[in-house]
């Protein structure tokens, strides 16, 4: 036992006398701004921006949001809730955690399907100190119960909460700190109208042009030491559906190819080929949509066919279909929504080199 202390006192003296620690000595009001926490460490990971100036595209949304914040900061208030809504992987996390960034707050992390009880967000809330940002990804689906506690913690700061039964029971009223809440959602037609009205600040996350994808695709190679050349990045910009968390997936199957490979450099025909073999066509379509495509032309004569029925047909779950495959094929033309249900257009037809019938020329 002697032996261990006398040990951890020579590795902390060591430590002192450490280059590290001299720096800290030199800048010592530095440490705590400067010491990267776990969340650092995973945004590092995942490639997320951490400053609004770092976040590329969604240009009127990240002007919009800059004033917002400054002016929050100015008045040394806490910034109003937020709601981001958007397809999956345009940057609702990512915006979020940049929010706490430069406002230089806490940021506690959960979503709708977590929080199951009133009590779970009882526990959440009294924790936040004043200006902590509580982001709940997922927002559409909070249950009633816990939706309708929500409310006057957004609108005065407060929870009401009962305790005892019967003739017994009581309402407590506590009072919160003020906090920000951010909320983002796939699906903001499925939020309930009061809590949408609870929000000061709305933004609606669209898909990335190609040349936004590319430099984000420039800056994820550099943070990954990849050498890549413009055209390559450009290639995988144009195979990402319009949004940057697919652009990383896919440079990171590239990296994986070129290292394999032992290729030095990452060109145009390499991440051409590499993306090829990934099953992701010029048209960024993955064997996922293309099986939606073929399902609605070859089983269903092109449509109209309902997307209980097709995501039967193709054993998949309706939301995945609704939320995660559909909104790209439907932005690019490849699907379109009519009052009898989903229909494949004539660009479907052409891209998968399947005939186009006669019924399909009259409704074309």
């Amino acid at each position: 036992m002697k032996e261990e202390i006398r040990q951890k006192l020579i590795d902390a003296d060591s430590l002192k006398n450490s280059p590290a620690a001299n720096r800290i000595k030199a800048a010592p009001m530095a440490v705590k701004t400067e010491q990267e926490t776990e969340e650092d460490v995973v945004l590092n990971i995942s490639l997320r921006p951490k400053k609004l100036e770092e976040f590329i595209g969604q240009k009127e949304l990240s002007d919009n949001l800059k004033v917002s914040l400054v002016a929050a900061k100015q008045r040394k208030e806490s910034l109003e809730h937020v709601l981001f809504s958007g397809p999956p992987g345009l940057g609702k996390t990512s915006l979020a955690h940049i929010v706490a960034h430069e406002m230089g707050t806490k940021i506690t992390a959960t979503s709708g399907p977590a929080i199951e009880r009133a009590g779970d967000l009882i526990g959440i809330l009294t924790n936040l100190e004043k200006g902590d940002i509580l982001f709940i990804d997922e927002i559409h689906r909070l249950s009633k119960v816990v939706e309708e506690f929500l409310y006057p913690a957004m609108e005065n700061f407060q929870i009401d909460f009962v305790i005892d039964k019967g003739q017994f029971a009581r309402t407590i009223k506590f009072n919160l700190k003020p906090f920000t809440l951010i909320g983002a959602t796939t699906r903001s037609g499925l939020l309930a109208a009061p809590l949408r009205a609870r929000f000061g600040i709305f933004y609606h996350l669209d898909f990335y042009q190609t040349a936004d994808l590319a430099r984000i695709i420039k800056h994820s190679a550099k943070t990954l030491s990849l050498p890549i050349e413009e055209e390559a990045a450009l290639e995988i910009a144009r195979r990402s559906r319009g949004t940057p968390r697919i652009a990383n997936r896919l440079l990171r199957r590239v990296r994986d190819y070129v290292q394999v490979k032992k290729i030095p450099k990452v060109g145009q025909e390499i991440a051409a080929m590499a993306l090829n073999e990934l099953g992701v066509d010029k048209a960024g379509l993955d064997d996922c949509d293309r099986r939606v495509l073929k399902t609605v032309i070859e089983v269903y004569d092109g449509g109209p066919v309902g997307v209980e029925s097709l995501a039967a047909t193709l054993n998949e779950e309706v939301d995945t279909i609704v939320d995660t495959v559909e909104p790209f094929l439907l932005q690019a033309g490849y699907l379109k929504r009519t009052s009898r249900g989903r229909m494949a257009t004539k660009r479907a037809f052409e891209h998968l080199g399947l005939k186009n019938k006669e019924k399909q020329s009259e409704l074309f």
